[in-house]
Formats: C-alpha cells, structure tokens, sequence
C-alpha cells in the first residue's frame, strides 16, 4: 500500500499521449488564430480610406 501511494510515474505512453494531444491542439489554435486574422484583413481591406484614419490605420497597416 505504501509503494501505491509513492509511486509517481506516468503511466506507459502517457507523456507521449500528452505530447501528441498538445500538439494537436496547439495546430488547432494555430489554425483559428490564423483564419482571425484573415477574416479581419479581409473586413478592414473592404473599408475605404477615410473609414481606416477614422480607427486610426493606414492602408500600410494591413499588409
């Protein structure tokens, strides 16, 4: 009973599980962080001049 509760290692392929878990996860949230900004380029790219110096941005802004 006392080995049970001293015994602190990972079960076998839990690191590499945990490993391939995060990095699924991790293309997962580069994936939405990467269509955030291409969905906000393409709104600010539709917005005239005037309307991009009224929030403060350049046309150089966006690229």
């Amino acid at each position: 009973m006392a080995f049970a509760a001293t015994n602190t290692q990972a079960p076998l392929g839990a690191v590499a599980t945990l490993r391939v878990v995060d990095s699924i996860f991790n293309l997962k949230n580069s994936v939405v962080a990467w269509n955030e900004a291409r969905v906000t380029h393409k709104l600010l790219s539709r917005l005239s001049t005037e309307q991009l110096e009224d929030i403060g941005l350049t046309r150089a802004d966006l690229f």
